[in-house]
């Protein structure tokens, strides 16, 4: 790109203690047209720690430099009250600085007044190379030039001299960074209104090579959390900053990057990873150009971003018909004059030529700013007129109550809310997991995004019966050698993890009448299959699924009642397990009645620790012979008061209790169940829909119970959140089940979209991150287990609250029960009601199962970020029971009889 020289020659990083205020480039008291205020600033944004050493001595030291950073992603939380975009070149001298300027120009030079922010987040090669400092020269011309009346007139191209150079280890005792402030504010038009235009850098190094390079070589690392908060904080504070003689302006605000859209940041991290914001693509008019713009709206449409519109120079290519032709009008593409190649040329002619396409663009902006701000309004309002939500009393939601989510990033939505009056797009981690699917921290969302655009893109969809490709084949071989390792030997796909259920249990039974003869005797004419009843064996508080025959192996809940499923019969014999829960800073076991016995003492039922709970040698102990003996007797019970029904399946959720209320299983209960059962040749089902992938600390809960099934469901945290797909894993004895001559022997089950390739491509690359030391930092150094990830002080003083009932800390899950008596408790309470609203204005969304409030983060999320949140249910659950202590107490004393003095 013409105009702007880039110094290559090495020079020392700008030191906080060389920045200084600099004079006036022009004296405000001296005669001169209404360009009254002009003033070019250069200081220390803020002092960062110093890093290890003078220059990073690798790349890796850059990364170290970002730890923390892996909760955050590139969504900013900011105002509304402007427009704002980013500036994207498709690659480094397209003219992204010249298109800044000219819009900066447009708004200056229109007909209302207006304020704008021109940021640079990054910039090298400084100080003999600024883009900030050039946009604000080119637009001060252009305002005189205008103001003058005289074409020829323009600022004089005076600068301020270079910060001076300090010595040596002078320099190296600072962190070297700096930033440049410019601003003008224009005295009184004809029109007696006004401009302002800041214009910043936040951080500079001196070489002129990418900022990545810069940190290995001067320092100054900076992690991308301190970056993004930077310039959020910029964004905020130029709009507050405005006072009362800018309000009714139109307010800008541009943000333009570095090189291309790929091109890396300080810690490597590419850019278009970033910030994620509205965007102008800044095209390529040259040859080959068609190819990178192209490229370049790839990678951020891939990732999310709204780009606005397309602008290039004009090469005489005629570059604009292919892309108009690819784009499909999407987006508008907006064509430049040739740039002059001279370079004593001051372009103050070319700036004026474009001016009109400038506007154009300005105005395309605006549309799109105006749009979005009036579509996120409306949400809320259509969606309770045309939405119907799951598990969702609409009466009981009312308009403002609607959380519009403007976009998700990792761990956190990205929601439209109203703040102190001023709209706002604001992060608010998804304690939900949204609903225990997602896992994908930001940068395998926008690696499951890539992968599941190349599966679209080469397969679409393709039936699945006698075919295989690559993505059905590679996650099979994935889950077999994962969660199936040692005992699955087969995979059959389905769409979620009700269905998944429904085909477990269809093998299940097969297996089972295949084992206890029962099948051949019904080919024998023997029997007939109304003598034959097939129930389930299952625990009281499961849940499987939505769908009617998944259902029916559940006990009766809240989810199976007339209303909600009149065709329910629950076709089981149903056990009441013992539960285990963290109260008063021990993990305890809650025995029912059926469980009581002399034999035990408070003793036995607790536990100082999770792998005390957990551990085998508890299989030897007196506990141990009562539960085998309660579920022996009842199966035992079931089969005698009713020969001709049978225990065709074991299923159970192992460990945890989802949907049924968070509800932690006492795992020796459990592990019993599996061996009684699979003694009696009843196969095992394992549900671990919800439990799967590692949710509890390990990819599959069947490792804390020391036990395997027979056959096992996945889903939800299988393809990382991003889209629907379930797995049924068996072992070959159920699949050999069905094996024979006719194709009515065969599972006749599946769906039209059984396997499809995007659904296989996100689950194989989820797995294998999740379980990849190199991509999950929260993995034990053996990757088995995942390192705790709350915070266990904090844990036990939640459990000692008085208003808490029961805690479970396991894996990536924190449930809290709050304590509660009669409706307050259950499903259908609302007790937790005020303590869910004041927690999402907090920034945590929960959604509670009743008086049950739960957290819930991912395989990849940091432990601190975990901590953070915590901390925010602590102070809360504090301030709810002491709000709930004031209103029973205001209530005891309006009940007294008031004493009234004679």
């Amino acid at each position: 790109m013409v105009r702007k020289k880039r110094s290559t020659k090495h020079q020392r990083p700008i030191s906080l203690r060389s920045a200084q205020r600099l004079t006036p480039l022009i004296n405000p008291a001296a005669a001169m047209p209404p360009l009254s205020c002009f003033a070019l600033l250069l200081r220390p944004l803020r002092r960062l720690p110093p890093p290890r050493s003078r220059s990073l001595s690798s790349a890796s030291d850059a990364a170290a430099a970002t730890s923390g950073d892996s909760a955050s992603g590139p969504d900013l939380d900011m105002d509304l009250a402007a427009p704002t975009f980013t500036i994207w070149g498709s690659n480094t001298g397209v003219g992204k600085t010249l298109v800044s300027a000219g819009l900066v120009a447009a708004a200056a030079l229109a007909p209302s007044p207006s304020s704008f922010l021109y940021l640079k987040p990054l910039q090298t090669g400084f100080p003999s190379d600024s883009d900030s400092r050039f946009v604000f020269r080119t637009v001060s011309s252009l305002f005189r030039r205008r103001l003058s009346g005289d074409p020829a007139a323009r600022l004089p191209p005076r600068l301020p001299p270079p910060p001076p150079r300090l010595p040596a280890a002078a320099a190296a005792a600072e962190p070297p960074s700096s930033y440049e402030a410019a601003r003008i504010g224009t005295g009184e038009r004809d029109d007696g209104e006004l401009n302002k235009l800041v214009c910043k850098t936040l951080y500079a190094w001196n070489e002129a090579i990418s900022p990545h390079l810069a940190v290995e070589r001067e320092g100054m690392a900076v992690g991308d959390a301190a970056l993004r908060a930077a310039v959020g904080s910029c964004l905020g504070s130029f709009v507050r900053g405005l006072g009362d003689e800018w309000k009714g302006t139109r307010v800008w605000r541009v943000i333009e990057t570095a090189g291309g859209v790929a091109s890396p940041g300080p810690s490597g991290t590419l850019q278009c990873d970033l910030y994620r914001l509205p965007g102008i693509l800044v095209g390529d008019g040259r040859l080959g150009g068609i190819s990178s713009t192209i490229s370049a709206y790839e990678s951020l449409t891939m990732r999310g971003y709204d780009v606005t519109a397309v602008i290039f120079e004009d090469n005489g290519l005629s570059n604009e018909v292919p892309l108009l032709s690819y784009l499909r009008n999407r987006v508008p593409v907006f064509v430049l004059p040739p740039i002059p190649k001279d370079p004593s040329n001051d372009l103050m002619e070319w700036f004026c030529e474009s001016a009109s396409i400038f506007s154009s663009l300005q105005e395309t902006m605006i549309s799109f700013h105006s749009e979005r701000i009036q579509r996120l309004r409306s949400m809320k309002r259509k969606a309770r007129n045309i939405l119907w939500w799951p598990f969702t009393q609409h009466d009981l939601v009312p308009e403002e109550l609607v959380t519009v989510i403007d976009s998700r990033c990792g761990e956190s939505f990205s929601i439209h809310k109203v703040r102190h009056g001023e709209e706002m797009i604001v992060p608010q981690f998804d304690a939900c997991g949204s609903w225990w699917t997602q896992g994908p921290d930001s940068t395998l969302q926008t690696e499951l995004a890539r992968d599941m655009g190349y599966s679209a893109a080469r397969y679409g969809h393709v039936m699945f019966p006698e075919n295989v490709y690559e993505p059905a084949l590679h996650c099979a071989e994935v889950l077999l050698g994962g969660v199936g390792k040692g005992w699955a030997s087969r995979t059959f796909y389905s769409d979620n993890g009700s269905t998944a259920i429904e085909i477990a249990l269809k093998m299940a039974f097969r297996k089972y009448l295949l084992d206890h003869g029962i099948l051949l005797d019904y080919e024998k004419g023997i029997l007939s299959e109304r003598c034959i009843q097939l129930k389930v064996l299952a625990l009281n508080g499961s849940y499987h699924g939505d769908t009617l025959g998944a259902m029916e192996a559940q006990a009766p809940s809240s989810y199976t009642t007339f209303l909600q499923q009149p065709w329910y019969s629950g076709r089981g014999l149903f056990l009441q397990p013992p539960i285990t829960f963290i109260s008063n800073e021990i993990w305890n076991i809650s025995l029912p009645d059926s469980l009581q016995s002399n034999q035990l003492k408070p003793e036995n039922l607790r536990f100082s620790s999770l792998d005390d709970v957990f551990s085998q040698c508890r299989d030897s102990l007196a506990i141990a012979r009562i539960y085998s003996e309660y579920i022996s007797e009842h199966l035992s019970k079931h089969s005698e008061l009713s020969p001709s029904t049978h225990i065709g399946a074991l299923i159970v959720e192992p460990v945890v209790q989802g949907a049924g209320g968070m509800r932690m299983i006492d795992p020796l209960f459990q592990r019993i169940l599996v061996k009684e059962c699979q003694n009696r040749k009843i196969p095992v089902i394992f549900d671990e829909v919800f439990t799967g992938f590692w949710r509890l600390g390990r990819e599959s809960a069947a490792e804390l119970l020391g036990c395997l099934p027979d056959i096992a469901c996945y889903a939800k945290l299988m393809t990382g959140g991003v889209i629907p797909l379930a797995a049924t894993l068996t072992t070959e004895a159920v699949f050999e089940s069905f094996r024979g001559d006719s194709k009515l022997m065969a599972l006749l089950h599946g769906h039209s979209y059984t396997a499809h390739a995007m659904g296989c491509t996100s689950a194989a690359k989820a797995i294998q991150w999740f379980r990849d030391s190199s991509t999950n930092p929260n993995l034990d150094c053996e990757g088995k287990r995942l390192n705790e990830l709350w915070d266990l002080t904090l844990v036990h003083k939640i459990s000692s609250l008085p208003n808490i009932k029961r805690v479970i800390a396991l894996g990536t899950l924190c449930a809290v029960e709050l304590k509660s008596e009669g409706s307050d408790a259950g499903y259908a309470s609302l007790y937790a009601s005020s303590l869910v609203q004041q927690l999402r204005e907090d920034g945590v969304y929960i959604r509670p199962l009743g008086n049950i409030i739960y957290l819930m983060c991912g395989p990849c999320t940091s432990a601190d970020f975990c901590t953070q949140q915590l901390h925010k249910v602590y102070q809360r659950i504090c301030d709810f029971d002491c709000g709930r202590v004031k209103e029973s107490e205001s209530h005891e004393n309006a009940s007294e009889p008031q004493i009234i003095a004679a």
